[in-house]
């Protein structure tokens, strides 16, 4: 089954929303990713994944290095995989590069991954942390790459090392993050999200970004979304390894 592995569920009507743009993104199994909105409460999160149902949906959460084992254990039976760490402003941040570590070594005898929504700066910056954690690792939105240097920035090395280690994956998700005014092909993410497609097919996700909290309007269509994809990797066994294969490995096992 098809997986957008990136959403926010801000409320709890949210989810009936959710379930229409479904259809125009033809997917069927959901990440839901816990709003920085919502600090470390997690309940949105988990509520949504109980209405769309487990089977079909997981959640990666926000948490600080003060959360119990017994509530990791919760979490994990609610069906959380993993915890995100936004970092990359200061502004609202709600945890830190430095609860990375801690966090990590907490989660990896889960078999949870960490999200890390940094820039490519900060990628490169922390890069010895980053190869020293000791569990899945997940970037998002691209590795936030500049889209000037894209796939010649060192961050894009940095990524594809830590792939071919075997632990870590990319979202291909956000395109209007650092292409803001490109919609509705935002054809200069286009040439990096390729980029990753020719160089690790085998550790990419696909996440919408629903409902896209940072896209200037008119916010990207459903359909708009899903053929971009489609110019990302023209490659049909591609695509499905992307929506179905990849995802089913990182987050449904």
């Amino acid at each position: 089954m098809n997986c957008d592995a990136h959403i926010h569920i801000h409320d709890a009507g949210a989810v009936v929303d959710y379930r229409l743009a479904q259809r125009g993104f033809g997917t069927k199994r959901v990440v839901i990713v816990t709003p920085r909105t919502h600090v470390t409460d997690n309940s949105i999160t988990t509520g949504a994944i109980r209405e769309l149902g487990i089977d079909n949906a997981r959640g990666v959460g926000v948490l600080r290095p003060d959360v119990t084992d017994e509530k990791l254990k919760e979490l994990d039976a609610a069906g959380l995989r993993g915890i995100r760490f936004t970092v990359f402003q200061p502004k609202g941040q709600v945890v830190g590069v430095e609860m990375i570590e801690p966090l990590a070594k907490r989660v990896a005898p889960l078999g949870w991954h960490v999200q890390l929504h940094m820039r490519a700066d900060q990628i490169v910056e922390h890069a010895e942390m980053i190869g020293r954690l000791p569990c899945t690792i997940v970037f998002d939105h691209m590795g936030r790459m500049p889209l000037e240097e894209g796939a010649n920035h060192p961050a894009f090395g940095v990524i594809g090392k830590l792939i071919d280690q075997g632990r870590t994956w990319v979202k291909l998700s956000g395109p209007y993050l650092d292409d803001p005014k490109g919609g509705p092909r935002y054809e200069r993410v286009t040439t990096l999200a390729r980029a990753w497609v020719e160089a690790a097919p085998q550790r990419l996700v696909w996440g919408t970004d629903w409902p896209h909290p940072l896209a200037r309007d008119p916010k990207p269509t459903p359909r708009a979304l899903a053929n971009l994809l489609v110019e990302w990797a023209p490659d049909a066994a591609v695509r499905n390894r992307i929506l179905v294969d990849n995802p089913s490995e990182l987050y449904f096992r």
